[in-house]
């Protein structure tokens, strides 16, 4: 399984927030798990911490996640751009065509890790939360 992490996920998931499910939690500590970071994700943590909006930032998570094996950041591509769907806002239609793209690419079962209602009711992508 293939699992996308959304910006949210990885906040709480970095600031250790109690709120963040224990199902959430527990996919981003396995080591079994196949964990795609979109870049849009990391660049809204930037944004986010130097405006001081949340503790999380690039270093932590490069040292929490992206030393382990399972985890990759995934680019903002050509690929990636063609798969862009309709009716979500830029930074959610981003993460939503990474995902659809991943699972094409790696011919795998995937699941969005977010709480973004607008996303899970679409219904173009499996979410977990």
């Amino acid at each position: 399984m293939i699992y996308v992490a959304d910006t949210h996920a990885l906040v709480w998931f970095l600031e250790r927030n109690p709120r963040l499910p224990e199902q959430i939690r527990s996919v981003l500590r396995s080591a079994e798990a196949a964990i795609v970071i979109p870049t849009i994700c990391l660049a809204e943590l930037v944004h986010l911490s130097r405006r001081g909006r949340i503790r999380a930032n690039l270093p932590r998570l490069r040292e929490e996640l992206l030393t382990v094996g399972n985890c990759r950041i995934y680019p903002l591509d050509d690929a990636v751009v063609e798969l862009l769907p309709e009716g979500l806002d830029i930074h959610d239609a981003i993460v939503v065509a990474t995902a659809i793209l991943c699972g094409r690419m790696m011919g795998q079962p995937v699941r969005l890790l977010t709480c973004d209602k607008v996303i899970a009711e679409s219904g173009l992508v499996q979410t977990l939360w």
